[in-house]
């Protein structure tokens, strides 16, 4: 069998925690953050876990994560 690829977005995009869990950063803080303000913009600086449901398809993605 053939090594499986990984998904290069994704690798980039996700991180796997000591416990195991997935960790992901939030959207919507790359431009046109004057708009937006400051208390939202701390509240996207800090990293979430992957919700339950989407850890079989970030699996599927990154097979060595």
């Amino acid at each position: 069998m053939p090594k499986i690829k990984t998904h290069r977005g994704a690798a980039k995009r996700f991180k796997l925690t000591a416990s195991g869990k997935i960790k992901r950063r939030k959207g919507y803080k790359s431009h046109l953050l004057t708009g937006k303000p400051a208390k939202r913009t701390r509240g996207l600086r800090t990293a979430v876990l992957v919700a339950d449901s989407d850890h079989k398809n970030i699996k599927t993605l990154l097979p060595y994560l």
